[in-house]
C-alpha cells in the first residue's frame, strides 16, 4: 500500500459496490461480510461528514421475475443525497447512468469498497479507469469469496489502477 492522496471532498466520491443482506451473508475471505460493512459505514459517515458524495451500487439479476430475498441494500445504509445505482451486471458503467451521474456532481476520484474485491469491485473500478477517473481502494472495506482472489485484485490489478489503502488512511484535504 502506498500514501493515501488527500481527497477534496467537493470532486470525491465513496462507490460502495454490494452492500446487500445476500451477499454481505455469504462466506467471505479474508474478513466477514459483517466486517466489511463495518468498515463500510465508518467511512460513510466520513464521507457525509465532509461533504463527499456516496454511491451505493446493488445488482439485480436480469432474468427473473423476482429478485431474491435480501437483494436490497442492507438497511440504513442509504440516505437521502446518496445516489443509488442499480446494474445488471458485474460491473456497475454498463447499462446504468452511472458515469453521467457522476459527472453532475463534478466527480473526478472514486473510493471503492465492497463485495466481490474481484468481481463487482474491479469490473466497476476497471471501467472507471477508462473513463478518466482518479482510484483509490480501501482494502479493509472490501472481502471475496476467497482470500486468493481478494489479495489478487488488491497486490496486483489495483495497484496498476490507482492507490490501495486502509480505511484509518482515508482522509480529506483541507480547505
Amino acid at each position: 500500500m502506498t500514501a493515501a492522496p488527500a481527497l477534496d471532498p467537493r470532486h470525491t466520491a465513496l462507490v460502495l459496490v454490494d452492500l446487500m443482506d445476500r451477499i454481505v451473508a455469504l462466506p467471505l475471505e479474508p474478513r466477514k461480510g459483517t466486517e466489511v460493512l463495518a468498515a463500510a459505514e465508518e467511512l460513510v459517515d466520513a464521507f457525509r461528514a465532509a461533504g463527499a458524495l456516496v454511491v451505493l451500487i446493488r445488482v439485480e439479476r436480469p432474468t427473473v421475475a423476482e429478485q431474491p430475498p435480501g437483494s436490497g441494500l442492507v438497511a440504513g445504509l442509504l440516505r437521502d443525497g446518496d445516489l443509488e445505482v442499480v446494474k445488471r451486471t458485474i460491473g456497475a458503467f454498463q447499462g446504468t447512468n452511472l458515469d453521467e451521474r457522476l459527472r453532475q456532481h463534478g466527480i473526478r476520484t472514486l473510493v471503492f469498497g465492497g463485495i466481490a474485491t474481484n468481481l463487482g469491485v474491479e469490473s466497476t473500478a476497471r471501467a472507471a479507469a477508462d473513463l478518466g477517473y482518479d482510484l483509490v481502494f480501501v482494502e479493509d472495506a472490501m472481502a471475496a469469496l476467497t482470500a486468493a482472489e481478494h489479495e489478487a485484485s488488491v497486490r496486483l490489478d489495483f495497484p496498476r489502477l490507482g492507490t490501495v489503502v486502509a480505511a484509518s488512511e482515508v482522509r480529506f484535504a483541507a480547505h
